[in-house]
């Protein structure tokens, strides 16, 4: 199952030099266990003996998350030029937190809790490609407007586009000029309250399906379409793994 997927990864697991404690005797059965957790959402405790010890494939996704792998992995995808990246699509989606998911260290603003119409949520702002596969994601407190989450997915080591596509809610001066100012052409529908009225290219906005749809294939790993982890870092650990394993289905079809 994870044969094909393990051969591209293993350049980068392989370069993670482990500060402490014993190394994994096999990381194909580590990365096995971490996808099992990420596709069923169940908790480390209930991890299958088949993949070793929880608390060792804990440890090693923490280590590997905190250590940057998965956003290493995922740069080097963007920038592999294997998938054209001139048209692009930004959104955001609000995700329920499970109440076991609070108690953090430092509080819950800083590991990306909030409060919004969905209760105890955290937002997650998402970039993706012409061919609906993630970029860059991030996450802010439920409540955050897609204008910070804009600034946030937006990085400057990634492809520049030629086309932005995104709805109303990024509809502002700043981001339309800020885009304008790189020679992006912003695809965004005005807001009501608008009032110079600014023309948009409907057939190419169809297109914009595809960041809804890319989030439909995230939330079927349930450990993105609900959270349980108490840290944004392990949060965003499982999206960007589920976000690669997407982007290795597609290269390898």
């Amino acid at each position: 199952m994870v044969g094909r997927q393990f051969i591209p990864l293993g350049h980068f697991i392989f370069a993670v030099r482990t500060p402490n404690g014993r190394k994994p005797t096999n990381h194909r059965l580590v990365l096995d266990g971490i996808f099992w957790i990420a596709r069923t959402g169940a908790p480390w405790r209930d991890l299958p003996g088949e993949f070793g010890k929880w608390s060792s494939v804990y440890r090693q996704f923490r280590r590997w998350t905190l250590a940057g792998l998965w956003e290493d992995i995922m740069e080097a995808l963007n920038q592999s030029g294997s998938v054209p990246s001139a048209l692009q699509m930004i959104d955001s989606t609000v995700i329920r937190a499970h109440h076991q998911a609070a108690g953090a260290k430092r509080g819950t603003p800083r590991q990306g809790f909030g409060r919004s119409r969905g209760g105890f949520t955290t937002k997650i702002h998402l970039l993706v490609n012409a061919h609906g596969l993630p970029m860059r994601t991030e996450i802010t407190p439920g409540q955050t407007s897609d204008y910070l989450g804009f600034d946030l997915v937006m990085a400057d080591n990634l492809p520049r586009p030629s086309v932005l596509l995104a709805d109303r809610g990024y509809d502002a001066d700043k981001i339309r000029d800020g885009m304008e100012g790189r020679n992006v052409l912003p695809v965004i529908p005005m807001r009501k309250s608008r009032k110079k009225r600014i023309g948009v290219d409907r057939s190419l906005y169809r297109l914009r399906n595809l960041v809804e749809r890319c989030f439909n294939k995230l939330k079927n790993a349930r450990r993105v379409a609900t959270r349980y982890d108490k840290t944004a870092e392990s949060f965003l650990g499982f999206i960007d793994i589920t976000s690669i394993r997407l982007w290795i289905r597609h290269l390898s079809t």
